[in-house]
């Protein structure tokens, strides 16, 4: 934000405002200042009954001592101009920004003393206030301050404030700016282990796999030559036939695709804040997809609502598939609009996954990896089930509410309890219900999510459940 103040005529900072006049600027008054004029007064009443003349002119001094500290500070032309910068704009819950503000006196004249003060939300921390001396014309003054929040979403900061006040702290006049900024707070990210998931062997994953643009000499898909092809690709047939020179089209990479399924419904969670099985969720998500497109996964966020990001532009909604999708940006700039989504994504009030099933229905084959929350509807497991038939493998975290509303800790489901768990099961601890029975049927991996549980180990450990799960249909076949 950097925003020069207007002219002292329009509400400038330390100049006269715009349609409040004189008597606005008595408004500004202090308790110093309202005290002086109330002793001043008493003292000219008392003065006048008991006919005592000097203890006038006290009254009159005192009086008239705010009153001139109004004028002058309502004549005083000031100009100033302010900015702010945010370090970083874009920060995980639960860490820290840092605010910067600059003042300018880009007047000619040297400025008073000023109080400067920012209007942040109440969920950064308290309102930061700074008392800056006399500014020399043409100098700056620069102050900071911390924000934190263990709440991800969008906080506005601003608009800045100046208030004036004379030496004897007798009247004090505010003005604002109009511009603010906006604070994004995004859900945590953590580093996961690099595993081999089923459903990336096609693509960029670990390994690589290019796709022809051409089946043979006479399938082959020619386009209009470019300045710097190379003439030996130039497909001489096709030339003849459409009277210009054409080339056959370069081998196109076929990049691994990622889904990654957020189940938002508000009967699927309980209990809110940093702690609840939502947010989990979400910053479970948050992590698969960064970790995701660091390996060069294509990769895209479903809710239940059948919402995706990106959007149908590109190649099936994947972020990164093709040069075209969100201008050809980096990995790091999709994990910057994933992030960015999750930041101010929230509960639903639909009571199935239909909508995401008919987005999955559409296509785009590869991992899809969903977080979900309480199936107790034999429909919302068979719905979520058939989503297996469409992906090359699914990997399913459930957060069960009788866990999560019990507050029982992540020791439940130890490396015991997997040891125990019969092949064919996919490891997994039994007593998540006929949902969860219905998911692994289907082919899913599912790894149960207990409180307070750390989402690297449970990426690990669904790793070991999709091998065991792969072990165990080898055997069966054979």
């Amino acid at each position: 934000m950097a925003e020069p103040v207007p002219p002292p005529s329009t509400a400038a900072p330390g100049g006269r405002p715009g349609g409040g006049g004189f008597r606005s600027a008595l408004g500004g008054l202090t308790t110093r200042g309202r005290s002086f004029v109330a002793a001043g007064v008493a003292a000219a009443v008392c003065s006048y009954v008991l006919g005592q003349a000097d203890l006038l002119r006290v009254g009159l001094l005192l009086a008239a001592l705010p009153l001139v500290c109004v004028l002058v500070l309502y004549r005083t032309r000031y100009r100033v101009a302010g900015s702010r910068r945010l370090s970083p704009s874009r920060v995980p819950a639960m860490s820290e920004a840092r605010v910067h503000l600059r003042v300018d006196n880009v007047s000619r004249v040297p400025s008073g003393l000023l109080m400067l003060q920012d209007r942040v939300p109440y969920v950064l921390g308290p309102r930061p206030r700074f008392v800056l001396d006399r500014v020399e014309p043409g100098g700056h003054r620069e102050v900071s301050y911390r924000v934190r929040s263990d709440l991800r979403g969008r906080y506005p900061l601003g608009p800045l404030q100046l208030r004036l006040t004379d030496p004897f702290g007798m009247c004090e006049l505010t003005r604002s700016f109009s511009a603010y900024d906006t604070l994004t707070v995004v859900p945590r990210v953590e580093a996961l282990p690099p595993v081999r998931l089923a459903g990336e062997a096609s693509g960029y994953g670990e390994s690589r796999t290019r796709a022809l643009a051409l089946a043979g000499d006479d399938d082959v898909i020619p386009r209009g030559y470019r300045h710097g092809d190379d003439l030996r690709r130039v497909h001489w047939r096709s030339t003849a036939k459409y009277g210009e020179l054409m080339v056959r089209r370069e081998e196109q990479p076929n990049r691994a695709r990622c889904t990654v399924l957020l189940d938002t419904r508000r009967e699927a969670y309980v209990g809110a804040g940093p702690d609840s099985a939502f947010e989990w969720a979400v910053s479970g998500a948050a992590s698969v997809a960064a970790h995701m497109l660091e390996r060069g996964f294509a990769v895209r966020l479903l809710t239940d609502s059948g919402t995706s990001v990106p959007g149908p532009e590109g190649t099936a909604g994947f972020g990164g598939d093709s040069p075209s999708t969100f201008g050809g940006g980096t990995p790091t700039d999709m994990t910057g609009v994933l992030l960015d989504t999750l930041a101010v994504v929230e509960h639903s009030e639909g009571r199935d996954l239909s909508a995401a099933y008919e987005v999955l229905r559409s296509g785009g084959e590869g991992l899809l990896v969903a977080f979900l929350g309480d199936l107790d509807d034999e429909n919302q497991a068979a719905g979520v089930a058939r989503m297996r038939q469409r992906t090359g493998g699914a990997i399913a975290f459930v957060l069960g509410s009788d866990d999560w509303l019990s507050g029982e800790p992540a020791g439940r489901h130890d490396g015991a309890a997997e040891a125990a768990a019969p092949a064919g099961a996919s490891g997994a601890p039994d007593g998540s219900g006929q949902a969860v029975r219905m998911l692994r049927e289907a082919g899913w991996t599912v790894v149960e999510v207990p409180p307070g549980a750390a989402l690297p180990e449970l990426w690990q450990r669904a790793d070991r459940y999709r091998s065991r799960d792969a072990q165990h249909g080898a055997g069966a076949r054979t």
